[in-house]
């Protein structure tokens, strides 16, 4: 129906989720509108954030430096805020409630979907807690059986540390991803967190 090139841009769009066919079209002519000069920052960004976006060796968060802003900064508390996925890291620091360090996990443990601890990045985890003496470590991940399962199992690796553990407060709903969660019941669930007993 389109001509190749047409069919080609929305077929790309299509890959991104959340992005059906209907939208996908409209995002490709709303290109097709664009000034010549954003079309080609857009185009300029989707090839930037590939070449230069990558993993953080000391966190596992994302950057552009060899080491990420967050992980060189020598004024944060000695406090580690363990979480899920890259995003949740950019949630909490937009709050500005925490001003400790993270770590971004691979994951969450689920065997009922294969994923088994070896598989979500826990030793470079243990390593970093030995090394780096934190006073406190928060567990930031959804309210789920796999959350509840991964803070468990990284609660009994540490049971020989003298190390403050938690997990953000109840409060927030079951299941729920925590890029959805409102930035008030986050805050609060932070600031009201409690020791995993």
């Amino acid at each position: 129906m389109y001509p190749s090139s047409i069919n080609d841009l929305i077929e790309s769009f299509k890959m991104l989720p959340g992005i059906g066919e209907k939208t996908a079209e409209r995002l490709c002519f709303s290109i097709l509108d664009m000034e010549d000069e954003n079309v080609e920052f857009f185009s300029e960004s989707l090839k930037q954030i590939k070449e230069k976006i990558h993993r953080c060796p000391n966190c596992n968060s994302i950057t552009e430096n060899d080491i990420c802003d967050i992980c060189v900064d020598t004024t944060r508390e000695k406090s580690l805020c363990v979480v899920e996925d890259i995003k949740s890291v950019f949630l909490f620091e937009k709050m500005g409630v925490f001003k400790g360090y993270y770590h971004v996990l691979d994951g969450l443990i689920s065997p009922i979907d294969g994923i088994n601890p070896e598989d979500i990045g826990l030793e470079k985890l243990m390593d970093r807690i030995k090394k780096d003496k934190y006073q406190e470590i928060i567990f930031a991940f959804k309210p789920s059986i796999e959350g509840e399962t991964t803070s468990l199992y990284i609660k009994k690796i540490l049971s020989d540390t003298d190390i403050k553990i938690t997990q953000l407060a109840s409060g927030l709903p079951m299941g729920a991803d925590i890029e959805y969660i409102d930035s008030l019941t986050l805050e609060r669930a932070l600031s009201d967190r409690k020791e995993i007993g």
